[in-house]
């Protein structure tokens, strides 16, 4: 992080409620700060919901953990550090070579299925990782097509008379993780690769730069903050996974919190691993900032040519295709179709109350988030653009730390501020009305929410800043010169026109509540389930096949994403 960023940062959190206080005392006025007074209490109350967990993660971790942490730090830790090392490097070299090959290949060479492959190469994002685990045990474990395959094949009577690699493995857990993942290193490196100036390639072509020197001495220096923005992304999704990693059997930071905390009953032990997880993640912050600092590029036209292309023909379009299916294959065909022959074969074990339930809960919640953080993320972009000052932009970039926040860490730092409100909330209604009330946010799934709001706000906000960027600021001094105030303003030129943005954003938050798991496991209320959690439960106990339909409803609705993102691109290309 930037000295700028860190000043701005200490300035929001130190001086934001002190200036609250001064102004509603009426000893200095708000537009000292460049802030009207709604917008200064509206980011006060965002700011105080995002760095509430965050500040209550660290008071937690340095309470006492007991005789844990000693264990941990000389057992724990040090496996579970290294383990989620190797996990994200691994995950991060072949994302990258699999995310970067597959774009160049689909934006700069002829072959044939590559139209298909554009919007195809993105299906994996529909889904999650630890479906595709399930899904990938049950295919490649002992008892699975394949193995029952070879044997049937060989005449093998048992494990010992052949030798097949072991998917509960940390190379098995990186193999499949890389596959689901390398989506978010095709999009930005595709992106750029459609960005690139035409006429630099062009030059190189004249040059007689073929296919292979023009990607590494061209394409790919020019790529290269795009690729370490992906590859961030999806190291940052590796560290957030604990469904994969735990049936998996790999030991990660997650996984140490998870059990820390339940299995040990240590929710500082468990606060204290989040910490180290907090650091990698800004470690993982810096590093993305560190690959895009001074890399600045510009193009000689304002609108994008055609770009040169290479047609392939004979073997190297068959190696294109082959090199393009098989992510396609493994990363969403494959699970997608042991999800139905699962829901084929046990329908009446899917089909149950346990599973409407647990959809009828998904739904809402997602729906309530989708809603909650709409409204959240397009006020503060609304702000962003109207009120310009330093606040407002430090606020703005707290805001959207919590997408990086793994959310196993924000479920730590989330309980223990949510837990006190609760109990004050308790003894309230017991010495006023004489109700027994008990832990209303925690036992409504309030807290949740909370966590759904702070982790993915970041995508209200980014689809809200996005529309308004597009509107005039034309319009908006028109209508103020026609007597509309800025409220009327908003509600009648700017929300309508950036209508389909909003609803692009609350569709993306609505369908990653969907799949959210960690911090869902750990916040869950008492014998309340969501497609997700019901999906993992049947998985630990070794019946995958009864959690078959509610993997298969996450898959459908992760879908939404992908046709969006398809449909992005493609008009990205047409225009």
């Amino acid at each position: 992080m930037t000295k700028s960023n860190d000043a701005a940062s200490a300035i929001t959190t130190n001086g934001l409620i002190s200036q609250l206080k001064r102004w509603l005392s009426g000893r200095v006025s708000p537009r000292v700060m460049g802030t009207s007074r709604v917008a200064l209490v509206l980011l006060a109350l965002i700011l105080l919901m995002v760095i509430a967990p965050i500040l209550s993660l660290v008071v937690i971790a340095f309470g006492d953990a007991g005789d844990v942490w000693p264990h941990l730090l000389s057992t724990v830790l040090p496996r579970s550090v290294m383990t989620t090392i190797w996990l994200m490097l691994g995950v991060g070299s072949l994302t990258a070579l699999i995310g970067v090959s597959t774009a160049w290949l689909v934006t700069m060479c002829r072959f044939p299925g590559r139209a298909l492959f554009q919007w195809a190469l993105l299906m994996p994002l529909a889904i999650p990782t630890y479906i595709v685990a399930y899904a990938a045990v049950d295919m490649f474990d002992y008892s699975g097509p394949a193995q029952s395959l070879i044997r049937w094949l060989f005449g093998f009577q048992s494990a010992r008379d052949y030798w097949f690699p072991e998917v509960r493995s940390l190379p098995g857990s990186i193999l499949v993780m890389s596959f689901v993942l390398y989506p978010y290193v095709f999009l930005t490196t595709r992106a750029t690769f459609l960005m690139q100036s035409a006429c630099a390639l062009d030059v190189s072509r004249t040059l007689g730069a073929g296919p292979v020197r023009l990607f590494f001495a061209v394409a790919l220096p020019l790529a290269r903050p795009a690729i370490v923005v992906g590859v961030t992304l999806a190291m940052m999704e590796c560290l957030n996974d604990i469904g994969a990693v735990e049936f998996f059997g790999v030991k990660t930071l997650t996984f140490s919190v998870y059990d820390t905390w339940l299995n040990r009953a240590s929710l500082a032990g468990a606060a204290q691993i989040s910490t180290v997880m907090l650091l990698v993640v800004l470690l993982l912050l810096w590093l993305e900032r560190r690959g895009r600092r001074e890399q600045r590029f510009t193009t000689t036209t304002r609108r994008y040519q055609s770009l040169p292309s290479f047609r392939l023909g004979g073997w190297r379009a068959g190696l294109a295709v082959m090199a393009c299916a098989l992510p396609i294959l493994i990363g969403f065909l494959l699970p997608a179709s042991i999800l139905m022959r699962s829901v084929f074969f046990h329908w009446r074990d899917n089909l149950n109350a346990d599973f409407l339930a647990a959809m009828g809960n998904s739904l809402f919640l997602a729906s309530f988030a989708a809603v909650l953080t709409a409204l959240l993320g397009t006020a503060l972009a609304y702000f962003a653009r109207t009120q310009k000052s330093a606040l407002v932009s430090a606020v703005t970039r707290l805001s959207s730390i919590g997408y990086a926040v793994p959310g196993t860490v924000l479920a730590v730092g989330i309980l223990i501020p949510v837990a006190q409100l609760d109990n004050l909330i308790a003894a309230s209604m017991r010495d006023w009305f004489g109700l027994a009330t008990g832990l209303i946010l925690i036992s409504s799934g309030a807290a949740m929410l909370y966590a759904y709001c702070v982790r993915f706000m970041a995508m209200s906000y980014g689809a809200g800043e996005t529309g308004l960027q597009r509107i005039s600021p034309n319009l908006e001094a028109a209508s103020r010169t026609l007597g509309r105030s800025s409220w009327r303003t908003l509600v009648e030129i700017d929300l309508p026109l950036i209508r389909p943005s909003l609803i692009s954003g609350a569709l993306l938050v609505f369908v990653d509540v969907m799949k959210e798991l960690p911090a869902t496991i750990l916040l869950r209320p008492f014998n309340f389930d969501t497609l997700a959690t019901l999906v993992y439960g049947q998985a630990s106990l070794e019946a995958f096949e009864k959690g078959a339909l509610a993997a298969l409803t996450i898959v459908a609705v992760g879908l939404v994403p992908v046709i969006l993102l398809s449909r992005t691109s493609s008009r990205s290309m047409q225009g």
